[in-house]
């Protein structure tokens, strides 16, 4: 867990409640380009209405940031303000919203991965959190490289695809193409691990769990 990390986002979060200038300005140049890089891939590309949504996000944010607790990282606690705010910008402009789901806005995937940076405050929750942790890095410990770096840099660093193609040392187009062949390839190892979880959380012993799996 990033610990070093929240206590950051905390101490900055405390300074823009605080109405801080230059933490609001270090604010808004660290989060609005991931907060619109994170809508324009769930608004079709649509940057116009990206922009929008991430400025009503950060207007709301400006007047909740005094209850930010820090028990999750900053940028996590803003992305689930932003979906908020996309939904309601959809049901104001009667827009209706896309069926498909981004990889990491899966229930499943997307807990497991922001457990792997987010402070708990009860050894239960600590232990399910740590547990979804470790399947996700197994899941990507076995997957390719460089599929395993590229959507680190995704949907941890937040990194856009050309950034991404930058760190691989390939063309953007490129980029896509690994990033579509990584999501592909992790959803279908996460749902292997997440459902010998639910087979070891029924009651399994662990030994009987890998039989099952090695079928």
């Amino acid at each position: 867990m990033n610990f070093s990390q929240l206590k950051t986002d905390r101490t900055l979060a405390k300074r823009v409640a605080g109405g801080d200038e230059p933490a609001f300005e270090e604010f808004f140049r660290e989060y609005f380009p991931r907060l619109f890089r994170f809508t324009l891939a769930r608004v079709n590309g649509d940057a116009d209405l990206a922009e929008e949504i991430v400025q009503r996000t950060m207007c709301r944010v400006v007047q909740k940031m005094g209850s930010f607790r820090g028990e999750a990282l900053l940028f996590t606690w803003l992305c689930q303000i932003c979906r908020n705010e996309m939904v309601a910008t959809y049901r104001q402009r009667g827009i209706q919203e896309s069926q498909t789901v981004p990889l990491e806005d899966h229930p499943a995937i997307r807990a497991a991965l922001e457990s792997i940076t987010v402070d708990t405050d009860t050894p239960e929750k600590n232990r399910t959190q740590e547990e979804l942790a470790r399947f996700v890095r197994l899941t990507l410990e076995y997957l390719p490289a460089k599929y395993a770096t590229a959507l680190e840099l995704k949907y941890i660093r937040g990194c856009s695809v050309d950034e991404i193609g930058e760190q691989l040392d390939i063309s953007t187009k490129a980029a896509e193409s690994v990033l579509s062949r990584a999501r592909a390839a992790f959803k279908e190892g996460i749902q292997i691990t997440l459902g010998l979880r639910a087979r070891l959380f029924a009651g399994l012993k662990f030994g009987d769990a890998r039989k099952v799996t090695d079928v």
